[in-house]
């Protein structure tokens, strides 16, 4: 049997980078210096208004492409994470693999996962592999979550950044990814929402939690999400250990979701790891969704941080309320 390999990353951002010195001159009244302290991100990347997923999606395709002499054409089966998808139809994957050249026999397909979709994303590579049904998958996950941010959002402009990853995952005789572990509690969907747009009526739509204070598209209650995380993450990375027979000594680096620094040292605090141990680096790109593993993990290689034989976990979590996490070894040997 084989199994799913991460191979080479690549990430594209938005040209446009919006500081927090930017955002002090536009709004004097907020305390940015507060902000950063609590958020850990100093910029942001953010589409144009003519930039959407798709787009970014197909920019950090072409550099992976390019970047490792990949042949579209070798690609069996395009997956595609994104909550602001170009259209409610077509799949968006299609579009993709149309602009990218793929085969049309190379299977495609969104997924709607936010924070934990990167590492749902590998889970179903795996499962694809593993089934013998493909060898070679192109895994792409983008968002554009400031097209929800109103202007004056003090909360949420702040945190959200765009960005885009892409992901070649091959099939391989050794497993690099195992431990699987997931969870969903429907219950907080509340707590992060885009209530319009959709297809239920008004009266019908999901309330946020507590009173809207902005004038955005998307409601967020963090409070209520950092309470979630401390609470669910910790017995999700037992979990995981208990189930791959590891101890959490043997883990090298704990790769999680990278939301606000508030969030992950809460985390980190609770699970009692050591700050060399769990990477925190948002301070330029801020909170990008279901790219914030990718664009960590390919930081990490470029620093040249992440060894070929360490086990580190990777965890996801967020809107949804949707959590996952497994244990990876990096085995990828960029060429020289």
């Amino acid at each position: 049997m084989k199994h799913a390999s991460v191979g080479p990353i690549a990430i594209y951002l938005p040209e446009r980078i919006e500081t927090n010195d930017e955002l002090q001159a536009e709004f004097p009244k907020w305390d940015l210096t507060l902000i950063e302290s609590k958020t850990g991100i100093r910029s942001r990347h953010i589409a144009r208004p003519d930039e959407c997923s798709s787009d970014m999606g197909v920019v950090a395709a072409e550099k992976l492409f390019a970047e490792n002499d990949i042949d579209p054409q070798s690609i069996d089966f395009l997956l595609f994470c994104t909550q602001t998808p170009d259209y409610y139809l077509p799949t968006t994957a299609c579009l993709i693999q149309d602009r990218l050249g793929l085969s049309t026999k190379c299977g495609a397909i969104d997924f709607n996962l936010g924070c934990s979709g990167f590492v749902y994303g590998l889970s179903l590579a795996d499962g694809l592999i593993r089934s013998g049904a493909v060898k070679r998958i192109l895994f792409i996950t983008a968002e554009t979550y400031s097209k929800f941010i109103h202007p004056t959002d003090r909360s949420m402009r702040t945190i959200f950044g765009d960005g885009a990853s892409a992901t070649l995952i091959d099939a391989a005789d050794d497993p690099t990814l195992w431990g699987f572990q997931f969870g969903t509690d429907g219950s907080g969907a509340d707590t992060l929402i885009v209530g319009e747009g959709g297809f239920r009526t008004k009266d019908q739509q999901i309330k946020p939690r507590s009173r809207k204070r902005w004038p955005s598209e998307i409601y967020m209650d963090g409070p209520s999400l950092i309470n979630f995380t401390v609470g669910k993450i910790p017995e999700l990375v037992r979990t995981i250990l208990e189930g791959g027979a590891i101890s959490k000594d043997q883990i090298k680096y704990y790769l999680f979701h990278q939301a606000t620094f508030k969030m992950l040292d809460q985390l980190r605090k609770a699970l009692d790891i050591d700050e060399d141990k769990m990477p925190i680096l948002l301070k330029d790109v801020g909170n990008t969704v279901s790219s914030t593993l990718p664009i960590l993990i390919q930081q990490m290689r470029e620093s040249g941080t992440l060894g070929r034989h360490d086990k580190n976990l990777l965890v996801g979590f967020g809107v949804g309320w949707s959590w996952a996490g497994c244990v990876w070894q990096d085995r990828f040997q960029p060429k020289l």
